[in-house]
């Protein structure tokens, strides 16, 4: 196919026939290179004709050939092709066509190439324009494929649409709600190497205080949002004010005490966390650390927690099973005694947690479309942290703090640790 545009498809002229067309040869015939080039008037594809198309005793070529087509060529592509080819040829270019000479016994009989004789003869091969044009229509067989298989693509479904007529889930402002608390998330979150300007404590001493809290949190029966919100206020307060060792428990309940103002209806009295720090500290003491934790935080206590994140996340996953949020919760509740996950965002704890319940539970990676639009994560930027949450659930009950694994081997949380730990998400390549 190389050389110009006059001999593309194997267009029949002076010195390009011979070794593509077996022609007959003899005294009274003529060869087909003695075909007037300048003939015009045939289909779009030269020579490639069809005898039903012309008349007994006319063969007739294209002057020109299409320029060939380098791109995916489409059905309607093809037809506009062929349209402006006929449009391009007017009627008084068309020469008297020149009459060939039989070259079979047949006297009637012109030369006339067909492209179903040489599809069905073995003694030649198949010309290169018969090729090319059973090329182009397998390739648009395949982007009518391709077309199809857009379409199956799997859709974004609508979580909010069965609470348009409940008020208390303000749909209409739903999403501008969770917009906000993705920008706002950084506000609440602290370095993760603040424990190094720590002189007393460090995060070993943590862990023991938040494992404490979460069987604290467990007896007095408090709200979810209280617990995060407590660790939350001690990070925070940690990052920027020095704390003796001694005074660590302290900051512990103080912490709990200001959560508890802020989320429940019902709040334990300074009496009570005093007694339940087996009175280590006086009703002053406390009500002092109140006072310095809330001036050093600029009384900033709306921070969006991982709990914020994960109702809004759970309801995307369209999973109604209570064992599924019994599972999100225990995982994400294991990071909260782990300083090493205080680098990850809320938003991105909620969404690993998820994740990793959903690969527990079904044995395989789950992270549906609808997932990955409402959490904004996709698969590969929640993996590290999925790996971290499947260490932690598989040492959930070995070592000293086992306060999380504890709560959750209980009836009321659905024995959520009996769930055997996604290891084949630590195993797998990505």
């Amino acid at each position: 196919m190389a050389g110009s545009d006059e001999n593309y498809l194997g267009v029949i002229g002076p010195g390009n026939v011979q070794g593509k067309f077996p022609v007959a040869t003899g005294t009274n015939r003529r060869a087909l290179s003695n075909i007037n080039r300048n003939i015009i008037g045939g289909p779009p594809y030269p020579c490639a004709v069809n005898k039903r198309g012309l008349s007994e005793r006319e063969g007739i070529c294209i002057k020109n050939p299409p320029i060939p087509v380098h791109r995916p060529i489409t059905r309607k592509f093809a037809a506009q092709l062929a349209n402006k080819q006929q449009q391009q040829y007017k009627p008084e270019e068309i020469k008297k066509p020149v009459l060939l000479e039989p070259i079979s016994s047949e006297p009637e009989d012109c030369n006339i190439i067909d492209v179903e004789d040489y599809k069905s003869s073995n003694d030649f091969a198949v010309p290169m324009y018969v090729q090319h044009t059973e090329a182009m229509l397998e390739e648009i067989d395949r982007m009518d494929e391709v077309e199809m298989e857009d379409v199956e693509e799997e859709p974004i479904m609508d979580i909010d649409g069965c609470d348009k007529k409940n008020p208390l889930a303000v749909v209409e402002y739903v999403d501008d709600l969770y917009n906000f608390y993705k920008k706002a998330e950084i506000s609440g979150c602290v370095a993760p190497n603040y424990m190094e300007q720590q002189f007393d404590i460090n995060e070993r001493m943590r862990g023991i205080l938040i494992d404490w809290l979460i069987e604290v949190h467990y007896k007095f029966e408090l709200m979810e949002e209280t617990l995060y919100l407590t660790v939350n206020l001690i990070d925070r307060f940690l990052a920027v004010q020095p704390v003796a060792r001694k005074k660590l428990q302290l900051v512990g309940v103080t912490a709990m005490l200001l959560a508890c103002k802020y989320e429940e209806v019902s709040v334990p009295v300074v009496e009570d966390l005093i007694l339940i720090s087996d009175k280590a500290y006086s009703r002053k003491e406390v009500l002092d650390m109140e006072k310095l934790m809330v001036n050093t935080l600029q009384f900033n206590l709306s921070v969006p927690t991982p709990y914020v994140f994960m109702r809004r996340f759970l309801k995307a996953s369209q999973c109604d099973t209570k064992q599924l949020e019994l599972l999100s919760f225990f995982i994400v509740e294991l990071c909260l005694v782990e300083y090493d996950m205080l680098k990850f965002p809320p938003s991105l704890l909620a969404a690993a947690a998820i994740y990793t319940a959903q690969c527990t539970l079904s044995g395989t990676k789950q992270w549906s479309k609808t997932n990955e639009y409402y959490t904004s994560y996709s698969e590969e930027q929640i993996r590290e942290c999925s790996r971290l949450m499947v260490n932690f659930h598989r040492n959930s009950g070995t070592g000293k703090l086992t306060g999380v694994h504890r709560k959750y081997s209980t009836s009321k949380f659905g024995y959520a640790v009996k769930n055997e730990p996604a290891n084949f998400l630590l195993e797998a390549k990505f």
